[in-house]
């Protein structure tokens, strides 16, 4: 048994996770065109592709599927993760290749087969477009310029204020006690040593298969299940992945870097067995799934 410490009305300053930042004070002329933008599907090459179609607000920030599918109907190699608080990664996409959110949006505009200039070109067309950059930009609309308003839009995507975030700070009503047993069985069982900080995650790499072996089971092997070894071609980085955040992860099924399991009990009974080696009887397994429920946040004030 864990040692409770808390006491009403105190912020828990020592828990492994930690309340989300509110999002960064931004201009507010770029965010617009930015948003403008991450729903504009003259980004893409068929100009029916846009950020949101697989990076959906309304859907946690992913698309629900297993695999989003590109222009021309082919699938991505890997499920589609949350936009939201992406901001807050110490590195983006599955295999860490991105390093920033400025590198992140050149991945999906190579998914989507489209080159910047072209893009540009078509913007171009649009009148309200280049007064809107022009008003925010000392070079009016560029390459560069539309790279920046997706950037800054994205960088808003924060989903502070969830109610483990309002317990975290001190309301000890924000969470009910079936809450509050699935976060201590979530640090008794070990999760919080990959799934910290205020993204729970998101800040470190780890092997799918700590404690058993995930792809062995699973079968039917790609060159996606690789993960960080596409990076850096090190033996070390085999079936290494970016750790991700579970903020509003109860809106983001289905799980992992494959898209292979459909709910957030299933995903928590595998991660048991693959990454503790441990099972977890069913009952707690009920009360940890609803404990990741409070993670989810608010976004533009209104919950998810």
């Amino acid at each position: 048994m864990v040692e409770n410490t808390e006491t009403a009305g105190t912020a828990l300053s020592n828990e492994p996770i930690q309340p989300l930042p509110p999002p960064p004070a931004l201009d507010p002329r770029k965010l617009a065109l930015g948003k403008q933008l991450f729903h504009d599907p003259r980004l893409s090459r068929d100009q029916k592709t846009a950020c949101a179609t697989c990076h959906n607000l309304k859907l946690g920030g992913a698309d629900g599927k297993p695999r989003s599918l590109r222009p021309g109907g082919m699938a991505t190699p890997v499920n589609t993760p949350s936009i939201f608080n992406a901001m807050l990664n110490f590195r983006l996409f599955w295999d860490g290749r991105a390093g920033s959110l400025a590198e992140h949006i050149q991945g999906p505009m190579e998914d989507t087969g489209t080159d910047w200039e072209v893009a540009l070109q078509r913007l171009r067309q649009d009148a309200s477009y280049v007064s809107a950059f022009s008003a925010a930009y000392s070079d009016g609309l560029t390459v560069a310029a539309v790279q920046d308003a997706l950037v800054t839009f994205e960088r808003s995507l924060v989903t502070p204020n969830g109610r483990f975030d309002r317990y975290l700070r001190g309301d000890q009503n924000a969470i009910t006690a079936e809450e509050k047993e699935g976060y201590r069985l979530f640090k008794a069982y070990g999760c919080t040593a990959c799934h910290q900080g205020v993204n729970a995650g998101g800040n470190m790499y780890q092997k799918v298969g700590v404690m058993g072996d995930y792809f062995d089971k699973r079968g039917d092997l790609t060159p996606a299940d690789l993960g960080r070894f596409n990076v850096t071609g090190l033996e070390r980085d085999r079936h290494m992945f970016r750790v991700p955040g579970l903020r509003n992860v109860a809106l983001t099924a289905p799980y992992l870097h494959d898209g292979r399991i459909k709910t957030l009990e299933d995903a928590v009974k595998g991660m048991s067995k693959f990454m503790l080696g441990r099972p977890i009887e069913p009952r707690e397994v009920k009360l940890i799934v609803q404990f990741l429920h409070t993670l989810n946040g608010e976004y533009d004030g209104q919950p998810l």
